[in-house]
């Protein structure tokens, strides 16, 4: 489960600050119709409110077999988050993140700390990719309806445990549709988002962990 709940925050926490920025002896070689798109699509999400997204989550091996497919929410207001899978939710305020296990009915609490380059969902539909990667347009394809834009992102520092992301953009409304990560060890993970709102109903009470809805639930506190 601890796999899981890296991976199910794989867009922002693999997509993070907190690697090396390209310098002189690493040179930065962007394509610039690829910057336009991702620059479009980042503008636009700052813009929403309280978006809420859900998304089909699928891991594969290196053969393209697939080992598990989920469907799960995240929620965002402000630096606040909430992510839902089965048997996993996981909470954030901004300051401090609670990681529900429902099959160990254990939740474990951190302080979140950007510096470490724990970082948010929100990250996933903003200017990550100026941060830590090389990135290029490959060209479009027809997918669910839509024409999706593809964005090949290379990782500038080689220690990261991936070494490609694929990023498909929405031509028409410069959303996010989906995200693929392929893994030094040859397994892939992607997120595809299904339904997405721009601004939902979300209260400040839903990305704080509530003890008393669970009740017996073991708390281990990292703080």
């Amino acid at each position: 489960m601890k796999k899981l709940f890296t991976l199910i925050l794989a867009a922002s926490a693999m997509l993070s600050a907190g690697a090396q920025k390209a310098t002189s002896a690493n040179p930065v070689s962007n394509d610039p119709a690829a910057k336009k798109i991702l620059d479009a699509v980042s503008a636009k999400f700052k813009t929403y409110k309280s978006p809420l997204a859900m998304f089909t989550y699928k891991i594969e091996n290196a053969q393209g077999k697939a080992l598990s497919t989920k469907k799960g929410v995240v929620s965002m207001k402000g630096s606040k988050y909430k992510v839902t899978i089965p048997g996993m939710e996981i909470f954030s305020d901004g300051r401090t993140s609670w990681n529900l296990d429902k099959s160990a009915n254990e939740v474990t609490i951190k302080d979140v700390d950007a510096n470490a380059g724990e970082l948010s969902p929100q990250k996933l539909f903003t200017n990550f990719y100026d941060k830590d990667f090389l990135y290029k347009l490959n060209g479009e394809k027809k997918e669910a309806g839509k024409t999706l834009q593809e964005i090949e992102l290379t990782p500038t520092n080689k220690n990261r445990p991936y070494h490609k992301v694929y990023v498909w953009i929405d031509k028409a409304t410069k959303t996010f549709y989906s995200a693929r990560i392929l893994e030094k060890s040859g397994n892939r993970y992607s997120y595809t988002v299904n339904t997405f709102k721009s601004t939902a109903a979300l209260s400040d009470a839903e990305f704080t962990f509530n003890k008393a809805k669970y009740p017996g639930v073991e708390v281990v506190d990292l703080r």
